[in-house]
């Protein structure tokens, strides 16, 4: 078969989730196929240490563009100049039209709830009016679709009743192997460069209101004023000017120097991280997955998440859930960890348990199978 895989984000410097999912599909295939022809289409490369080209993997960078144009002029075009069998578009979009099967990933649907559409940055409504057109014309096409939970799995069945029901796959996100327990010096030397205080709690998010953060500095403030907010919040990859926004916004300047901001931190540096964080707060409003809950709990970490959407499903009995839309709710599982250092070591120990059920290598040999389903082969 000759497979296109669509990554055209995975050369960025700065890799999030959906980008790192690519990665790690492509480095097990790469481990396990060793006869299908695969073509990896990428847009812009800052940094392409992350995957390498072999006997059967060519790596393709079509012409730099902005996204839409990319996906809808020049992927499809490459489709057909490579003879492809099979396309997969892995960040749940894809071209609307061309003759090549398609496989998509759609991660999620959220865009095509109320709440995307509401606040966030232009630069993220723009994205999400861009799904908004482009994955109800796209999921009808493809021959499979895949999605990372069964939540998820559930939410697309219900906005999609016309698609056969075993056309949409759950194919779980995995953990990427260097997201383990890290020695106390490497951790200390990781705090030193990013300058991090000895005690600190962790959050990772952004300004996608879906990540709560306004809920997260709404506990905060009810801690500060009680007195029980006794370490710093850690927050990588967050502005000056977005943050006092937000804090001018709920009256919450005070707590300004209670956070620390360490602009982007590289994936190969979050292990430590992690594991230095007295825990790590993950209480987003509505997730499909929730990979980074894995990623700490795979580097003792202790955390607290939702009750909501498919968190429950990821974290299982190995996490504090709480109601994120109840900032007292969240600032009393906080004020727990911080006072009740058993309870931390006992959903760090939990934790550990839980990744080994999530596999990129099975999700690998999954989507294989739907390629040669797709093309009709036992190839």
């Amino acid at each position: 078969m000759r497979i296109g895989i669509e990554a055209q984000r995975i050369f960025r410097k700065k890799r999030h989730g959906m980008d790192m999912v690519a990665v790690e599909l492509i480095r097990h295939l790469q481990q396990t196929d060793h006869m299908n022809k695969y073509f990896i289409f990428v847009n812009q490369v800052e940094d392409n240490s992350c995957i390498q080209a072999t006997d059967n993997f060519q790596i393709i960078q079509l012409k730099e563009s902005p996204y839409p144009i990319w996906e809808q002029w020049h992927l499809p075009r490459a489709a057909k100049k490579f003879r492809l069998d099979v396309l997969h578009c892995t960040s749940n979009t894809a071209p609307i039209w061309g003759g090549t099967p398609l496989v998509l990933t759609l991660h999620d649907i959220i865009y095509l709830e109320k709440i995307s559409l509401k606040s966030g940055t232009w630069y993220q409504r723009l994205g999400n009016l861009y799904r908004r057109w482009n994955v109800p014309r796209v999921v009808p096409r493809a021959s499979f679709v895949f999605t990372v939970s069964s939540f998820e799995q559930k939410r697309i069945q219900e906005h999609f009743p016309q698609i056969a029901t075993d056309k949409i796959r759950v194919v779980h996100n995995g953990v990427s192997p260097h997201f383990q327990p890290v020695s106390t010096e490497v951790q200390e030397a990781k705090r030193q460069q990013y300058g991090l205080p000895d005690q600190f709690m962790l959050f990772l998010g952004n300004t996608d209101p879906k990540k709560n953060l306004v809920g997260v500095l709404r506990a905060l403030l009810l801690l500060e004023k009680s007195g029980k907010l006794t370490v710093p919040l850690v927050m990588p990859d967050f502005g000056e000017y977005e943050l006092n926004a937000l804090l001018e916004k709920i009256e919450g300047s005070s707590l300004r120097e209670r956070i620390h901001l360490t602009g982007y931190i590289p994936n190969q540096d979050l292990p430590a991280i992690y594991a230095k964080a007295l825990f790590f707060l993950y209480p987003s409003l509505r997730e499909s997955f929730g990979l980074p809950i894995l990623e700490a709990m795979a580097c003792g970490c202790a955390v607290i998440t939702s009750n909501t959407s498919s968190m429950p499903e990821i974290a299982g009995d190995s996490a504090l859930l709480i109601d994120p839309f109840n900032p007292k709710d969240l600032a009393r599982a906080i004020a727990s960890l911080l006072e009740d250092e058993d309870l931390r070591k006992d959903l760090s120990e939990k934790g550990l348990h839980r990744p080994p059920l999530f596999s990129y290598a099975n999700g690998a040999k999954k989507v294989l199978d739907m390629y040669r389903l797709t093309v009709g082969t036992g190839a």
